[in-house]
C-alpha cells in the first residue's frame, strides 16, 4: 500500500475519533434573552433564587453599610479610629472631596471657583452638630447637587473620610482649652501637607463602637 494512502487513512481515523467528543464541547444552550417554551413566562434567563446573596456581600452589619438605625443617622464609628484610618481618610478626602469642598472643608474648592454650585462649609453649626452617620449617608446616596460616591469609594473608606471630616471640623473650631497639655498653640492656621511629609493629624475623640445601641439612637 502506497505510503500516502496509509497517511490518508490515519488522518481520517484521527478526524473520526475527534468527532466522537464533539457533543461534549458543543452542548445545548440558549442565547441571552432568548425565548424558552420550557418555562411558563417564556424567559430563558432565570432570576436568582430568592434570598441569594453575592459572595462577600452579605452585609449583616446594617449600620456599617448605611450609617443609620432605621431612618435615623447614628453617631459613632463602626471601628476604632487609628492613625492609619485618619491617614487613609485624608488621602481619600483629598482625592474625591477636596475638588468641591477644598482641603479645609470650607466649600471653596476648585470646582466651585469655576462656577459650579458651592457646597456648604463643614464648619457651619448645622454640620458641626450633624451625626457621623449623616456624612456617610450623603456620600452613599448623594444630596442636592452632590452625586453619590458609593461606586467610587468603598464603605470602609467612606467611614475613614467621615473620621477625617470630624478632624477638619475640630482643626478649624478648637479652643485653646482643648489643646492637650504640653503642646503649643500655633499662631497661624495649620498648613496641610501631602502624606509622608511628617505632618501630624489632630486627635479627635470619637464615640466608641461598643456604646449600647439604645444610647446611640
Amino acid at each position: 500500500m502506497p505510503i500516502f494512502r496509509m497517511f490518508a487513512i490515519f488522518a481520517l481515523c484521527v478526524l473520526l475519533l475527534a468527532a466522537c467528543r464533539l457533543d461534549m464541547h458543543v452542548q445545548p444552550r440558549l442565547n441571552p434573552l432568548a425565548k424558552s417554551d420550557f418555562y411558563t413566562d417564556q424567559r430563558s434567563a432565570r432570576p436568582p433564587v430568592e434570598g441569594t446573596v453575592a459572595r462577600g456581600d452579605l452585609r449583616e452589619d446594617t449600620y456599617f453599610y448605611t450609617g443609620k438605625f432605621g431612618n435615623t443617622p447614628g453617631d459613632y464609628m463602626p471601628f476604632p479610629v487609628t492613625a492609619d484610618v485618619m491617614t487613609r481618610g485624608r488621602e481619600r478626602f483629598n482625592i474625591y472631596c477636596s475638588p468641591c469642598h477644598s482641603r479645609l472643608g470650607d466649600g471653596n474648592g476648585m470646582i466651585p471657583q469655576r462656577g459650579f454650585r458651592r457646597p456648604p462649609s463643614y464648619h457651619i453649626d448645622r454640620l458641626r452638630k450633624a451625626p457621623l452617620g449623616y456624612f456617610f449617608d450623603v456620600m452613599t446616596n448623594g444630596f442636592g447637587a452632590m452625586p453619590d460616591y458609593a461606586s467610587q469609594i468603598s464603605p470602609r473608606d467612606r467611614w475613614c473620610i467621615v473620621a477625617y471630616i470630624r478632624a477638619l471640623q475640630l482643626s478649624q473650631n478648637a479652643s485653646t482649652a482643648e489643646v492637650p497639655q504640653g503642646q503649643n498653640v500655633p499662631s497661624e492656621p495649620p498648613q496641610f501637607r501631602e502624606p509622608g511629609s511628617g505632618a501630624t493629624l489632630p486627635t479627635v475623640a470619637f464615640p466608641s463602637a461598643d456604646v449600647p445601641k439604645e444610647k446611640q439612637q
